[in-house]
């Protein structure tokens, strides 16, 4: 456990070194453009690279040690954005934010690289929390993690908006380069007791078929994912137009400011989970939290009052944490410890792909549509006696539809038969594959947890991998 909370305090430094970075680039570049378009195609981008490369990071996680996974993270980072920085001090800032030309895309996309690439030391993180904490303890561990997360996100939302706010883009830089290379040395420093993996005979840099095959090993486990990119829906609506309407509220360093206050959410909701787990179905608990989401983000934008959208991301934060952490539980009790890289990897390669598809969809019928046509007189009549008035109305009805929508398919996947496989599968668990199980043969694909847990003979995976 002592090496675990380390390990958990090296991650959070450098996940708050990358979002400060990704927030901060987000903020200035609207506020050069001022461009939901903009705002939409790197917040699209960030989660499509995610999905592209999340199985690959899987991959990698299974087939190396864990803190050789972190430092390789780390260098990768650290030399992205040394080439943004590189990239700053060479082109005007007028190059750097015009859309039409290279030189936006070639900085917006280091960074953005560096941003993704430090996505594989969260997914070698979730499988630490198998490695080296008890199974009757994971939910807890989880838990701890979505409040490290939060804390993360306080430090990064206040001090991105001081810092483009103050500083500019120049020094902001700076600050991550110099954060970035402070993580690394810490790291060096660390040691995470672990075997080298042992081989299971596949050569691919992305394990697509090891992957599937991890994922059909338990009845229900690719609906348990399914049932997690409806988080992913609302939240590529929220990458998109979320901080637009909060810049139209705020200024830049009041915005930062409120987001870090309400990320105290993440903490709140990760400490829950940390003190009272999940219940005895993960999966019923998540489905139910998606619900109050989903009415959480049709409702926060109901009228332009600037505590009513704080007081609704604050009990937005609160909830994530325990979406994620159900999905987690599950995954690190029914999935054998030498393939939870790849199920990890295809899991938020499956939710990362929801939120650029919303992203990209819903940023250019906003800009051109929607907001245009609640600015007019036609749009205030239809739609005045529900959102009220304002800037950002045009936003608010798109927070409004997508929240219903949330609503409705988290009820409908309570009436499907894979979340009944699941939950009989999880609760007929015992216990979770150690790591010092992993060198057995898994279970063929479609046998139950249940059925690994009472013994059931070995068989051979009749998928492969």
């Amino acid at each position: 456990m002592r090496t675990f909370a380390h390990v958990l305090v090296n991650t959070a430094a450098a996940n708050i070194t990358t979002s400060f970075l990704w927030f901060a680039l987000t903020f200035w570049v609207y506020l050069e453009t001022r461009s939901v378009l903009a705002t939409g195609i790197i917040g699209g981008a960030y989660m499509l690279l995610i999905a592209f490369f999340a199985m690959l990071f899987g991959t990698i996680v299974d087939r190396h040690r864990k803190h050789a996974v972190m430092v390789l993270s780390s260098v990768v980072s650290l030399a992205s954005f040394l080439v943004a920085g590189g990239v700053y001090l060479l082109q005007p800032e007028s190059a750097l934010v015009d859309l039409g030309g290279p030189w936006f895309w070639v900085f917006a996309g280091t960074i953005l690289f560096g941003s993704v690439v430090e996505h594989m030391r969260n997914i070698a993180l979730s499988t630490t929390v198998t490695l080296l904490v008890p199974v009757e303890r994971h939910a807890n561990a989880n838990g701890l993690v979505g409040t490290v997360q939060g804390v993360a996100f306080i430090v990064t939302s206040v001090f991105s908006g001081l810092a483009i706010g103050f500083l500019g883009m120049g020094w902001t830089l700076l600050i991550s380069i110099v954060l970035t290379a402070a993580a690394l040395g810490h790291l060096l420093l660390l040691r995470i007791p672990e075997e080298q993996p042992i081989a299971d005979g596949s050569r691919s840099a992305i394990d697509f078929k090891g992957s599937i095959a991890a994922v059909r090993a338990v009845q229900g486990l690719f609906a348990l994912i399914i049932f997690s990119t409806f988080n992913n829906l609302i939240g590529g609506v929220y990458m998109a137009l979320m901080d637009p309407y909060g810049l139209t509220l705020f200024p830049v360093q009041i915005w930062g400011i409120v987001l870090g206050v309400t990320a105290t959410g993440f903490i709140i909701g990760g400490l829950l989970v940390a003190k009272f787990g999940l219940g005895r179905n993960p999966i019923r608990t998540m489905l139910r939290i998606v619900i109050v989401m989903g009415l959480l983000g049709a409702f926060f934008t109901i009228r332009e009052w600037w505590w009513l959208y704080a007081v609704g991301i604050w009990l937005y934060m609160v909830i994530i944490p325990v979406v994620e952490s159900a999905e987690q539980t599950v995954i690190q009790k029914v999935v054998p410890f030498r393939r939870q890289g790849r199920v990890f990897g295809f899991a938020a390669a499956v939710e990362s792909a929801a939120a650029p598809v919303t992203a990209f969809l819903i940023a250019p019928i906003a800009e051109f549509m929607i907001i245009p046509f609640m600015r007019t007189d036609e749009g205030e009549r239809t739609w005045g006696w529900l959102l009220g008035d304002g800037e950002a109305r045009g936003i608010a009805l798109v927070f409004f539809f997508a929240g219903l929508i949330m609503v409705a398919l988290a009820l409908l996947a309570f009436t499907t038969r894979s979340y009944r496989l699941l939950s009989e599968s999880f609760q007929g668990t015992t216990g979770s594959v150690r790591p010092d199980e992993a060198a057995g043969t898994e279970p063929a694909a479609g046998t139950t947890a249940r059925a690994v847990a009472a013994g059931a003979p070995d068989t051979p995976d009749r998928v492969g991998g």
